[in-house]
Parts: C-alpha cells; sequence; structure tokens
C-alpha cells in the first residue's frame, strides 16, 4: 500500500510546471519499458492538476478516444463519471479544483478481445510521489478501479475485490479526515450490469458523494 498525499508546502507553481512538461514528455514505457514490451504506439502522457486542486481523481488509464482528444474523460465514461459527482465540465476540467492524475497516463494499448491493457506500471512509481508532493490542497480523494484502490488502500480493504472495496466505502471515508478517501468502479458502460446489481451504490454512495464535492466547490 503506498501513502496517502501528505499536506506539503507547495513548491512555486513554475516547478510544478515543469513537472507536468516533464510528464508530458515522458517516454519511458515506450523506450525504455520495465515490465514487458514497450507501448505499441507514440506516447500520449495525459493528465491534469494544479496546487490549488482540493480534488483529486485517480483513475486508470487513457481509453482510445482520450488518447486522441488529449483530455482526460473525454468520452461516455466521463459523462457517467461526471452525473456520479453531480458536476458539469466547466468545474470537472477546472484543475485548480480537480486534479485528473491516472494510474498509467497513457493509453496502453488493446488486448487481443479489443479491450484495453491495464494501465503501464511504469507511470506511478516514476512520477506519482513527485506530483501529489505538490497537491498540498487534497481533501477528497476518489479511486477509480482496482489499480488505483490496491496502490492507496491497504491490503485488507482490497483482498476481496473491487466490489468488496467499494462496499466498505464508508470505513474507508470516514478513516481519515484529509484527504477523505472513497472507492469508486469504473463508469464504463461496461459495469452497467454491475450498477444494476448493486443499487446501493447509487442510493447510498452517491449522495454522500455528491454532497461532499458540492461542500468542496462551493
Amino acid at each position: 500500500m503506498s501513502e496517502p498525499p501528505a499536506k506539503l508546502v507547495s513548491a512555486p507553481d513554475a516547478e510544478f510546471t515543469a513537472l507536468l512538461g516533464s510528464i508530458r514528455a515522458c517516454r519511458i514505457c515506450h523506450d525504455t519499458p520495465s515490465f514487458g514490451g514497450p507501448l505499441p504506439h507514440e506516447p500520449r502522457p495525459v493528465i491534469q492538476a494544479a496546487p490549488q486542486a482540493r480534488i483529486c481523481i485517480v483513475g486508470q488509464a487513457p481509453g482510445t478516444r482520450v488518447h486522441a482528444s488529449g483530455r482526460p474523460f473525454t468520452d461516455a465514461s466521463g459523462d457517467r463519471l461526471r452525473d456520479w459527482l453531480g458536476i458539469g465540465e466547466a468545474d470537472f476540467y477546472d484543475p485548480e479544483k480537480v486534479a485528473l492524475i491516472p494510474m498509467g497516463f497513457c493509453f496502453p494499448g488493446n488486448d487481443a478481445k479489443g479491450g484495453d491493457l491495464p494501465p503501464r506500471r511504469e507511470c506511478a512509481p516514476a512520477w506519482h510521489e513527485a506530483v501529489f508532493a505538490h497537491l498540498p490542497n487534497i481533501e477528497l480523494m476518489l479511486l477509480i478501479g482496482q489499480y488505483a484502490q490496491r496502490q492507496y488502500l491497504e491490503r485488507s480493504d482490497t483482498s476481496t475485490g473491487l466490489t468488496g472495496t467499494v462496499q466498505e466505502w464508508r470505513k474507508i471515508y470516514h478513516r481519515s479526515a484529509t484527504p477523505r478517501t472513497i472507492p469508486l468502479p469504473h463508469p464504463s458502460w461496461r459495469n452497467s450490469g454491475w450498477l444494476k446489481q448493486n443499487t446501493w451504490f447509487e442510493a447510498e454512495l452517491l449522495p454522500v458523494l455528491r454532497a461532499d464535492i458540492t461542500g468542496l466547490l462551493g
């Protein structure tokens, strides 16, 4: 388990801008991969963040549409996620309000069945610690999917799989005042069946999530 982002003194914006520039120019998984073969296409790292952000969403990895646009969640998953959060695109795409930090910054490619491969494993060890060190104001952290949850939650929280983890959202949410943390399933259409089977998610978790976000965005 990685430690959650701590309250640190923010470095000057110029330093953070330089860090984002380094991330967006990153070619580690293409040129010097540490886990398996190289990225099968030219890298296009996608990230949104600013030191003022109070909400952080740790996602999975860009899909094909996000790879093409260079902007996080510009797809149907993004529409569903914003509906879950109860916010519009103006707030969602304001880096001073919402940081969007995937486990893998580049689209990882497709598997044999046409689905997305897992996030590249080079990204989080190379960049996450440095990014979070520049985000001292995060009060709410949303962990989308098992990769983010395994990275930032205790092992006991994730031992029963995604459903078990999300079912324990109250315990996880109330564990720490800052940052408060909520695990979420991926908002992909592939999880529509999961949402129908787990009606408590929309009935119980989402109202708490939306109220917290409304309070943070003021």
